[in-house]
């Protein structure tokens, strides 16, 4: 039972997010230190806030997931995160083509669970199916309509 509610989180996409930010991190530094020119303190603190933006968006991407508990699922994607009960979820997508799992709600809109990406490949379907099972189980009622 303790799998079933384990944190939903990409592979390939965590993986390569953190590694371009520990470049960029090590990168602008040392070309902010060692670039040869006339440029001024404006146009280096420039670059130093372009790198700096580049690592928090990898952090940022690399820190997607879907913390499901009892009660609902906690969704982190790349700009926004949500929560949700179980009760507000209708359905789980995952169709040929799309990215990453979409979940049908109750008030007709649809939220991207990124925590779920077809780059995983084969994982990516289980994962999905896991998701789908947890919105199943709790979401069943005596009449189970």
């Amino acid at each position: 039972m303790a799998t079933l509610y384990a944190p939903f989180r990409p592979r390939l996409a965590r993986w390569v997010s953190l590694v371009l930010a520990a470049i960029v991190a090590v990168g602008t530094p040392a070309l902010v230190l060692t670039i040869e020119g006339t440029y001024g303190f404006l146009d280096l603190a420039g670059f130093a806030i372009v790198g700096g933006a580049i690592v928090w968006f990898c952090w940022r991407q690399a820190s997607v997931c879907a913390v499901v508990d009892e009660q609902g699922i906690a969704v982190r994607n790349l700009l926004l995160s949500r929560r949700l009960d179980w009760a507000e979820i209708v359905s789980v997508r995952f169709g040929a083509g799309r990215p990453w799992v979409q979940l049908d709600l109750a008030d007709g809109d649809t939220l991207a669970v990124m925590g779920v990406q077809r780059a995983d490949g084969a994982r990516s379907v289980s994962e999905a199916s896991r998701l789908a099972t947890l919105v199943a189980l709790h979401t069943r009622t005596s009449r189970d309509d």
